[in-house]
């Protein structure tokens, strides 16, 4: 089964169908039929945060959410340690030069770990650590 890696930015959009990103999440994933989702405990806490600003309905379904991926056998969720903490923070700090956030870094060093090419983002920062972004707008989503 093939295996992608689920971003933040994917949570939001699929989530979202007000966003702008929203059509091109679920294009994404009509089109990687078949496949597994990775994902980490950090992008699942930066989905909660971000989705905390909102009303508690968006709130009780963000949750919901969280809670059928960890029981969903396609999905796999990589838990949050000190190890994954160190390797993101090791790449961080190679980055200088990058404004790569904790959370990306995180997520990237998990991708190299897995052996994981495909993102579901928009995110071109992934792009320029050399993995293929599943959510473009020249991909033929909206």
């Amino acid at each position: 089964m093939r295996k992608v890696f689920a971003d933040t930015v994917f949570w939001l959009a699929i989530t979202g169908p007000r966003d702008q990103w929203h059509d091109m999440a679920v294009w994404a994933t009509d089109e990687t039929p078949g496949r597994a989702i990775v994902t980490t405990e950090e992008v699942l806490t930066e989905f909660l945060a971000a989705r905390s600003q909102t009303d508690p309905e968006v709130r009780r379904l963000a949750a919901e959410l969280v809670r059928e991926l960890l029981a969903d056998p396609d999905t796999t969720v990589i838990p949050q340690s000190h190890g994954s903490f160190l390797r993101g923070l090791a790449l961080y700090e190679q980055r200088e030069d990058k404004h790569y956030s904790l959370v990306d870094c995180i997520s990237m060093a998990t991708m190299h770990a897995e052996g994981l090419t495909d993102v579901l983002t928009n995110d071109r920062h992934f792009v320029q650590e050399g993995f293929r972004l599943l959510m473009r707008r020249d991909h033929g989503g909206a």
